[in-house]
């Protein structure tokens, strides 16, 4: 019988008296010390060496001295809103972003590159290309990637992960022609004539997964693709490695299906879990998670369940984002929501009302009103204070929603990532107001708590690239998105990366900041990003990752 065992190596840890040329705590203080004593996986004491020693000593402990020099220590990055596993698959499907493809050409190039390397008959993969760093400043068509192969089905992600282009084999496999209609959530994109062009997006993303796979309706973009368990532990291992190698030590991941749950519990069996993952199951498994009691987070050290994701409209990268008067950069689109306001609502209030936490996608204003007027009516329901709902991307709320988040104490889960990888694109698909996406600075003056995290793999987990980027909001081209009141300070932006990145998955008791008593979960940098020019905080290295008071990783 399978079983969550305890899973917690903190036991395992002998004591470590750590140094360093700065520790940041991310206190309430934000207290900065010089070393740092912990003892099976936990924090003893924190301040100077002579202190610590001293702690030790009346404890009767012997310590591993750690010295670490000139380099900086800061807590483990929590990323709280990601996709582990997608990412690890990803990882072994073909790179066709900016840096590898500049041109629709390129990315066939490369895709027919792999499948001549490719069994008869396995799909071709790729992803990473966005179509306004494409030459053609389109997406590629259903016969561009018929190039690529006839004979098997070929497709290419968008970076959004909301969707791509898929050849003619794999429409018709899946039994699309020019009648089928659009899923609700979702399209079968169409040219001038009504003929498919192989653009998909959201919920038409569910024939991805063929007959047997995942299916998740009209809950999301369906990127459950199978592969073999033991090669989708292998993808786990890996992004695992590339987590830990930026410095990350805890993860919400946010959109867990049976695929997802049931991985995790093979690398935890396994003892291969090497940091910790809170699950948000996806909204298709609400009925099931309220009919077995799911109804408060559960697990252990490494493997939690936190609460449900749910889905309010599309992307910006992708246009598919719900604008009713469609997008500047093409005013036939305007993207589509998940849900009618009214169903919505419905699924938040019973979420809200069985005491579970929810996290719910939303870009567009009209998306983001959902959100906030459907976790009012829940609140005015049931009224609880710590309630700690959560908005993923909140890429575009109204300065009256963000006075109303406040009110509520809803969070937003923000990726600046995203901005820096493609801010201009969002002033060009819906103009001026683009210009405030993701608005952290009028998060703070709002008093509304901020979130970081990275959305791997839409982008990389790579932390201090996301905590530059919030406060320079200079993107990948140099250019500034919006005015200087958007930016936050390094201090705030690495809050919004640890301690409030716990708050938003409810574990502040014992991750997020270095105190006595938490785990001793944290990151060894090269350089302080509290010190370096705003800049530099990106080229800054992350020599070593902690977890558990042990080292998972160096360079």
């Amino acid at each position: 019988m399978r079983k969550l065992t305890p899973f917690d190596r903190s036991a395992q840890a002998a004591p470590v008296l750590v140094t360093a040329r700065a520790i940041h705590t991310a206190d309430p203080a934000d207290t900065t010390v010089t070393a740092m004593l912990t003892d099976r996986g936990r924090i003893v004491a924190l301040g100077t060496a002579a202190a610590c020693e001293d702690v030790a000593a009346r404890a009767g402990l012997t310590p591993e001295r750690v010295d670490l020099g000139e380099a900086v220590v800061v807590p483990g990055f929590v990323d709280a809103h990601a996709h582990p596993l997608m990412f690890g698959q990803m990882m072994t499907w073909v790179d066709c972003g900016p840096e590898k493809a500049g041109s629709i050409p390129e990315i066939v190039a490369l895709l027919k590159a792999a499948a001549a390397e490719l069994p008869a008959g396995r799909p071709v993969r790729g992803y990473g290309y966005e179509q306004r760093n494409l030459a053609e400043k389109r997406h590629p068509t259903r016969f561009e990637l018929d190039e690529v192969a006839a004979d098997r089905e070929v497709y290419l992600m968008n970076a959004s992960g909301h969707g791509g282009v898929v050849n003619s084999y794999t429409l018709e496999l899946n039994g699309v022609d020019r009648d089928t209609p659009n899923p609700d959530g979702g399209e079968f994109f169409r040219d001038a004539d009504g003929e498919l062009t192989g653009e998909l997006s959201d919920a038409a993303c569910n024939i991805l997964t063929g007959v047997h796979g995942v299916k998740i309706g009209h809950h999301g973009p369906n990127f459950h693709l199978a592969d073999e368990p033991e090669e989708h532990l292998r993808q786990l291992d890996a992004a695992t490695q590339r987590f830990l190698a930026g410095g990350v030590t805890s993860i919400g991941d946010c959109q867990v299906t049976r695929r997802e749950f049931d991985m995790y519990l093979r690398l935890a069996e396994a003892g291969r879990l090497e940091l910790r993952v809170s699950m948000y199951l996806l909204s298709h498994l609400l009925d099931e998670a309220l009919e077995m009691g799911l109804v408060g987070q559960f697990g252990n050290a490494h493997l939690s369940f936190a609460g449900i994701k749910f889905y309010a409209d599309g992307t910006l990268g992708g246009w598919t984002a719900y604008f009713p008067d469609g997008y500047v950069g093409d005013p036939c689109r305007t993207g589509q929501l998940y849900h009618e306001p009214a169903d919505y609502a419905e699924l938040i209030r019973r979420a809200h009302a069985a005491g579970l936490q929810t996290a719910t996608h939303a870009q567009s204003p009209t998306a983001i009103e959902m959100v906030v007027s459907a976790i009012e009516a829940a609140l005015a329901e049931r009224p609880d204070a710590d309630a700690r709902h959560r908005i993923e991307h909140c890429g575009l709320p109204t300065p009256g929603q963000i006075e109303r988040m406040a009110a509520a104490g809803i969070r937003p889960v923000n990726q600046t990532q995203h901005y820096f990888n493609w801010g201009e694109g969002v002033e060009e698909a819906i103009g001026t107001p683009g210009e405030r996406f993701n608005p952290l600075g009028e998060f703070e003056r709002a008093g509304v708590p901020m979130t970081i995290s990275s959305d791997a793999p839409v982008a990389e987990p790579i932390p201090l690239e996301a905590i530059q980027t919030a406060v320079t909001r200079v993107t990948r081209r140099g250019h500034r998105l919006g005015p200087d009141d958007l930016r936050i300070s390094a201090t705030a932006a690495l809050r919004a990366h640890t301690i409030e990145g716990a708050v938003s998955i409810g574990r502040e008791d014992d991750l997020g900041s270095l105190e006595p008593g938490k785990y001793a979960d944290f990151a060894v940098l090269s350089d302080d990003p509290l010190a370096v020019p705003a800049e530099e905080i990106a080229a800054i290295q992350v020599r070593e990752t902690w977890v558990d008071g042990v080292r998972r990783h160096a360079m």
